[in-house]
Parts: structure tokens; sequence; C-alpha cells
């Protein structure tokens, strides 16, 4: 299951501050900043869709999130190449380095990267 828009970004916020109070996560945003009920609500359909649960700690309650950031991103970008690039990683990553614009040194750090996951993949 995706997150909205919305609530990719209010999932942002928890996934940097780890557990939060709804205050904290009003307080986070960037003005101009979302009514109480609005974030209520993007929470109460995140909870429904299981990407966070609660504290009750008296009277406020205190999220966290259930799913990682980096699963999150991985499922969202492997999907991506799914959809997009006909379940290609070699399309992606074609397409990724000639439409990013990638300085030579950019290009060499990836290439670093992908010369070190094939080194680990053959021990």
């Amino acid at each position: 299951m995706a997150l909205s828009t919305s609530e990719e970004q209010l999932m942002q916020l928890l996934w940097k501050q780890e557990k939060a109070l709804m205050k904290d996560l009003i307080e986070a945003y960037p003005d101009p900043k979302p009514a109480t009920t609005t974030v209520a609500t993007l929470l109460k359909r995140m909870q429904d869709k299981k990407f966070v649960d609660y504290k009750q700690l008296g009277r406020s309650r205190e999220y966290f999130p259930l799913v990682k950031k980096a699963d999150y991103f991985s499922k969202h970008v492997n999907g991506l190449i799914k959809n997009f690039f006909n379940d290609s990683a070699g399309q992606f990553a074609s397409f990724f380095t000639r439409e990013t614009n990638l300085s030579q040194k950019e290009l060499e750090e990836l290439k670093a990267i992908i010369d070190s996951q094939l080194k680990a993949k053959k021990q």
C-alpha cells in the first residue's frame, strides 16, 4: 500500500523524529503549518494503512513509524523500475544517468558503488 503525497510528507517528518507528539509534528512542518485536524486525519489514515502507530501518554499520543524509510523507498523504487522501465534496472540506470545531468565526479562515485556491490556479490 502506498502513501499519498501529504502522508509521505508527514511520514518524512516522523522518520526524522523517530517518535513524536502531534504538536512536534506540526511544529516540524514549514509555514504555513497544517491544521491539527488535518494532521490527525493523515495520522489516522496512515495508522489504518499500518505505516504508523502510537503509544498513549496520558491525554497525548506519541506516534512512531512501523515501516522503515529504507524499506518504503526500496519498494517505491522497485515499483518504479517495474512499472516504467519494463522491470529493467539497466533501463532505469541508463535513464537516471542521462536525465539527471550528473557530473563526472558523481558518475565516478556511482561507478565505485556499483563496483563495490559487484565485488561483494562475488564473495
